[in-house]
């Protein structure tokens, strides 16, 4: 989590200086910072990247989806929606494919056991996280910053948060050589975080929000087509009906007017 920090900010901040954009301080912009950085990275990359050792890749991925259903009665609570039959329908339907997908670790169906079920919550409590981020956004702004200086100056402080838990928990990668297949990853994967983040912004300003709300889908189906092709992971029927119940879910509490970007934002750190 450190150096995915560390090089996004590193290079956010490349690319903020080739604008001539910087990177406001004031009081205001350090408290979004302060907030995208918690629940839009820390918390849920550690719930992620913790279930990620306990859960197969495409579970994980089918929860990425609970983001927006999430997000529908956080916005209720803070009075950015108004109640919607549908939409309701739609948050009950993700929760009945999370109970799929709970229900049989815990009664010990298909070679699975109670700390299954476990790992399922805390990495639905990711998604709850990156939909209390699409919320704060919606409800108090992000202080006149753009998505590229919120992200920037959020890593800022993610690495700095993460650095003493890296060295606290004996979790420090060392940047000198001799470097492994693990050094080249992180790398890359900072990278893709970030053009996926910016392609995402282009394509918000170029096609709508709504439009663009149906990257929702795409994380999910792509992130269980790439653990069958790389990781070798099949699936039983249960898995399936979880992943069709959540993506009724997610059609049904899909934002269809501009507040759309703010559900779907949040699923790119």
């Amino acid at each position: 989590m450190f150096w995915a920090s560390a090089i996004g900010a590193g290079s956010l901040a490349a690319i903020l200086a080739w604008r001539g954009t910087g990177l406001p301080v004031g009081r205001r912009q350090i408290q979004v910072y302060a907030v995208i950085s918690l629940v839009g990275n820390i918390i849920p990359n550690l719930c992620y990247y913790e279930a990620a050792r306990h859960l197969p890749a495409g579970w994980i991925s089918v929860l990425v989806s609970l983001v927006p259903i999430f997000a529908f009665p956080i916005a209720l609570g803070l009075r950015l929606e108004r109640f919607s039959g549908l939409r309701l329908a739609g948050l009950l339907a993700g929760l009945g494919g999370v109970m799929l997908l709970v229900w049989p670790a815990e009664a010990g169906l298909d070679g699975t056991s109670f700390v299954t079920g476990y790992w399922v919550i805390i990495a639905s409590l990711a998604a709850v996280a990156y939909a209390c981020e699409g919320n704060y956004l919606a409800r108090w702004g992000a202080a006149g910053l753009d998505p590229l200086q919120v992200l920037c100056g959020a890593s800022i402080i993610s690495a700095g948060l993460c650095l003493p838990l890296a060295l606290v928990t004996a979790s420090w990668i060392s940047p000198v050589p001799p470097f492994g297949s693990a050094h080249g990853l992180i790398v890359l994967m900072s990278l893709i975080s970030i053009a996926a983040y910016t392609s995402y912004i282009w394509l918000v300003a170029e096609a709508g929000s709504v439009f663009a709300a149906q990257v929702s889908y795409l994380v999910t189906g792509f992130g269980v087509l790439w653990s069958m092709l790389l990781l070798g992971e099949s699936f039983g029927p249960v898995f399936w009906l979880a992943m069709a119940l959540m993506f009724v879910g997610l059609f049904l509490v899909q934002p269809r007017a501009a507040a759309a970007a703010c559900a779907v934002e949040s699923e790119t750190p």
